[in-house]
């Protein structure tokens, strides 16, 4: 179901997949939210121990939104572009989460001037993907680059952010390009973030992976558990069954 907005001509307010009790602000002129942040919330693990979490490049907050229908912890969002910032703010507000779930427009390499290290139980990130270089193919709507190259933000930014923030034993998880999956288990590992469990993504049968999921623990002991696969399509194009029901579908 879409609602259109009288004063924006480029925005909407969708449901959340089929989560028809959680609305979302878009704008088609910037990066929405895609499948990444409908796997990384239900991949994360949650326990009565999870009282803080931190979601960095939150965008219009997606992977809050899910979380806080798992969990009581508390939930920031941070997202550096103003733009995007202002969409979370009215899909927060129109959600009546403003209890729950706290925005913070600001750079994340600057995040440890406003918080204590070990302070978060959790860390989640569905950061940019594409490595910013000169022969990098980038979208001219800076928005979309920013949301999809390491422009302002870098892997290795976000995981040593991470080892600062996160208790002894908090838990760091990612969702990425699996092509970034050496970057990210040797940037982890040079930040004392032991990596635990990894679940490959495959967009159907037959076809190589192109997303994984993986959680690391600060300062957890060596053993890394492979998880079973996740198929996203059937043969016939439809959505996997497990799929469908991170959608909030029957």
């Amino acid at each position: 179901m879409i609602y259109m907005i009288k004063e924006n001509k480029y925005e909407t307010i969708n449901d959340l997949v089929n989560f028809d009790n959680i609305k979302i602000y878009q704008n088609k002129n910037y990066f929405n939210f895609s499948l990444d942040s409908i796997l990384l919330p239900n991949f994360v693990i949650l326990n009565s121990n999870t009282k803080k979490i931190l979601d960095l490049c939150t965008g219009n907050i997606p992977i809050p939104l899910i979380l806080s229908r798992k969990t009581s912890a508390i939930i920031y969002g941070v997202e550096i572009q103003k733009e995007i910032f202002e969409l979370a703010q009215k899909t927060l507000k129109i959600n009546n989460l403003e209890d729950k779930i706290i925005l913070i427009n600001k750079d994340v390499k600057l995040l440890e001037k406003d918080f204590e290290t070990d302070t978060f139980d959790l860390i989640t990130c569905n950061p940019p993907y594409f490595k910013n270089s000169t022969n990098s193919i980038k979208n001219s709507n800076i928005v979309k680059s920013i949301a999809r190259h390491e422009i302002l933000i870098t892997l290795e930014d976000i995981i040593c952010l991470s080892k600062k923030l996160l208790k002894n034993n908090g838990s760091l998880s990612l969702v990425h390009r699996t092509e970034r999956l050496i970057d990210i288990i040797t940037l982890m590992r040079k930040n004392n973030i032991e990596p635990k469990r990894i679940r490959f993504i495959y967009p159907k049968k037959g076809k190589e992976s192109n997303l994984v999921l993986i959680d690391g623990r600060k300062n957890g002991k060596p053993g890394l558990k492979i998880l079973e696969p996740l198929i996203v399509h059937e043969n016939n194009g439809n959505y996997c069954s497990e799929v469908l029901k991170m959608f909030g579908s029957d």
